[in-house]
């Protein structure tokens, strides 16, 4: 990684930028980040965002032994090797972008996410290249509803995330605390998430697997994510939750990899991954990496 320093107070988003050297198999990422004081805390402040939102970390040697004794896991994942799973930076930015997604369509909810950050996140750079993150807990638990409804939140929406705000603000509720809980101890931290408003059973599956990195979750009431495993497994007739959760039995515990790498067939089937020659016809790790960090899958069971 090389950190330069900026002269100004704020980072220029258009002097940072990263970029893959190698194989899949083999390579390195070399990050490039202009920050307001040069310092070790901010490289090391760096690799470990990039390492949860990337999945740098993740060794996924086991999951292609496996698919290399199943045909059909194998086609499917031999197209996008090297893509490592991608998460959200926390589990409440995870459970946001959730509920803005939640029974619209993923323009829409992006544009929410969007005009939420843009409203009360910080911001990065100029004109073109200004950067707005999503707002913390502190500044949204601050919120009223009707400011949130003004961005297009529907009522109950803007309930849900100024309440989960609180709830970590002034309540106690550490999301967190779930990173360290082991596979087996997941149910009732689960039940506490439901109690949440707005966090139904895909809002729940989806965080366990885009904010905590649990790989074996498949949200499986995602309407649009049963429908490419029913494409992929070539099944016909009725394809609800319970028949989806027995199909997925077998890949157990790589059901969210499934996930991931389905939603990326869909994308890819879509035109919108692009390969970088028309000799090579997979699309390579970043295109992908990229393309998941864009979608929010929308067509779900949770209701507001």
């Amino acid at each position: 990684m090389r950190i330069g320093e900026s002269s100004g107070t704020t980072a220029d988003s258009r002097s940072c930028g990263s970029n893959r050297r190698g194989p899949p198999e083999s390579g390195r990422l070399l990050v490039t980040a202009v920050v307001p004081k040069r310092s070790q805390d901010a490289a090391g402040a760096i690799t470990a965002s990039l390492d949860r939102l990337l999945g740098l970390g993740r060794d996924l040697r086991e999951f292609y032994a496996v698919a290399a004794h199943d045909p059909r896991l194998l086609d499917l994942c031999a197209r996008f090797r090297g893509l490592k799973p991608p998460r959200f930076a926390t589990a409440f930015e995870a459970l946001v972008n959730a509920m803005a997604c939640q029974q619209v369509s993923l323009a829409a909810g992006i544009h929410l996410l969007n005009r939420l950050a843009e409203r009360y996140g910080r911001s990065f750079g100029r004109g073109a290249s200004r950067i707005c993150v999503l707002p913390h807990p502190e500044q949204l638990g601050r919120c009223r509803d009707d400011a949130l409804r003004a961005l297009g939140f529907s009522r109950h929406k803007s309930q849900a995330i100024i309440e989960l705000a609180s709830a970590l603000v002034h309540h106690g509720l550490d999301l967190e605390a779930l990173q360290a809980v082991p596979d087996a101890g997941l149910v009732p931290w689960l039940r506490r998430l439901r109690t949440l408003r707005g966090v139904g059973p895909w809002t729940a599956e989806y965080t366990l697997l885009g904010g905590y990195g649990r790989l074996d979750s498949f949200p499986v009431d995602d309407v649009g994510g049963r429908n490419n495993l029913r494409r992929w497994l070539g099944i016909t007739g009725p394809f609800g939750p319970t028949r989806a959760r027995r199909a997925l039995e077998r890949w157990r515990p790589y059901r969210g990899l499934i996930y991931f790498h389905l939603l990326l067939d869909a994308l890819d089937r879509a035109g919108h991954l692009r390969t970088p020659s028309p000799a090579d016809t997979s699309p390579t790790p970043e295109q992908a990496a990229s393309a998941l960090a864009r979608s929010c899958p929308c067509t779900t069971r949770d209701h507001f």
